[in-house]
């Protein structure tokens, strides 16, 4: 019981390499972190987890389209997964996504140091966030061949209009072998990802660890509201087509509804963009944007109510409805292997943990569905995540380091 590996050290090592990547160097923002696909930024962030892996024996590739690959055995010998993502939101902070690749990182510095030959891949995924191309889980999502080379020709942009093909090419990838990132999985025996959870329940309950059973199925989508733009003053409100009323009822709803269906569903109404958009003009069109979770799939029945429910709403009032859907991931169990290992080393660890859902999607949520993986969680204040207010104890992540290494040596005895 208690620690297995000099914790103060690695949680030395983790918050050097956090704050490092903190620096001017690897930001496009003065004031937060700011890094995407194919920015210098994002170029800088990879060389230095190439310096550091190469530091320690490990070989370092990408693969066609930028997701960094690293082992410390040939590509495609069995091996055990660790990593995350190293690009962030456009406003963000120093430790979503980025904790988890600077602690699958130590990860790999406890192997080399052991000796113990223990076979590793550590894998940063591009584009997790879709900051650069507003596509979540872009880089997962191409390895596990979840989107189509026309989506990839075509329909996926940077805010300039730039294609991610016109991208990828401009950057030195070979966007052509898309379809060959898969083989990055090739031999992996399983997978783990750390992350802040981006939630208050660790924070609020005192543990210090949580083990991740399930990654939530997601629908993106957007429901339209057509009525007619008239004069404020001028045109009386029985003579009104006015899209915004049946939209605000549709967002009350939601709430309601998800309340009645349990289960852990959520729902959110985050963007709302109402046009002419002018104080004096009744509203002629209304777009309201649908994020719709869970574990249990019931987001799946809280979308088919809520579109029926506009639709009603609308009608009522003479004004059309439309949904149209943006992105729909399905819920992720996670292996039942990897997460007993996990528990079994954290109840060795002598620390507090608890097993828990993901309510944010992850690129383990794609790996999962191919080879067996799982998640660990660490606290962050107040639940603040996508914000340059975000804040971890690096103590904790080298406590999760010391736990998923141990497990994956326990499952390689």
């Amino acid at each position: 019981m208690g620690e297995r590996i000099d914790r103060e050290r690695s949680q030395a090592r983790i918050e050097h390499d956090v704050e490092t990547l903190a620096g001017p160097d690897y930001t496009l923002s003065q004031s937060a972190i700011c890094r995407y696909a194919y920015t210098d930024a994002y170029r800088a962030t990879l060389a230095y987890f190439t310096r550091e892996l190469e530091a320690i024996g490990f070989a370092v590739w990408h693969d066609p389209v930028g997701t960094l690959v690293a082992s410390n055995v040939a590509p495609g010998a069995p091996a055990f997964g660790v990593g995350s993502h190293c690009d962030s939101n456009r406003n963000g902070g120093k430790y979503d996504g980025t904790l988890g690749v600077c602690t699958a990182l130590e990860v790999c510095r406890l192997a080399a140091e052991a000796g113990d030959g223990l076979p590793l891949r550590l894998i940063s995924f591009l584009e997790e966030e879709g900051s650069g191309f507003g596509q979540m889980l872009l880089g997962s999502r191409i390895m596990l061949q979840r989107v189509s080379e026309q989506e990839l020709r075509e329909t996926i942009r940077d805010e300039h209009g730039v294609s991610f093909w016109e991208a990828a090419e401009a950057a030195g990838y070979e966007p052509a072998r898309w379809r060959e990132s898969i083989r990055a999985l090739d031999g992996l025996t399983g997978w783990t990802e750390v992350h802040i959870e981006q939630g208050r329940v660790l924070q609020d309950t005192g543990t210090r660890l949580g083990i991740v059973e399930a990654i939530v199925g997601y629908i993106h989508g957007d429901l339209h509201f057509s009525g007619r733009a008239d004069h404020a003053g001028a045109t009386p409100m029985g003579f009104r087509l006015d899209a915004a009323i049946p939209a605000a009822e549709t967002i009350v709803e939601l709430e309601r509804l998800a309340g009645e269906l349990g289960g852990g569903v959520v729902g959110t109404t985050g963007e709302i963009a109402v046009s002419p958009q002018l104080i004096n003009v009744i509203p002629g069109a209304v777009r309201v944007s649908l994020d719709l979770r869970s574990t249990s799939g019931l987001h799946v029945e809280l979308r088919d109510r809520i579109v029926a429910f506009a639709r009603e709403r609308g009608a009522a009032r003479g004004v059309g409805v439309e949904y149209a859907p943006r992105q729909e991931l399905p819920v992720q169990p996670m292996d039942e292997g990897v997460v007993a290992a996990l528990v079994e080393s954290a109840r060795e660890s002598g620390e507090t943990y608890r097993t828990m859902p993901s309510g944010a999607a992850h690129d383990t949520q794609c790996v999962a569905s191919l080879r067996p993986g799982a998640m660990v969680f660490v606290p962050c204040l107040d639940g603040l995540s996508h914000t340059p207010l975000e804040q971890a104890d690096c103590a904790d992540a080298a406590l999760a380091a010391e736990v998923v290494y141990c497990a994956i040596r326990a499952r390689a005895a």
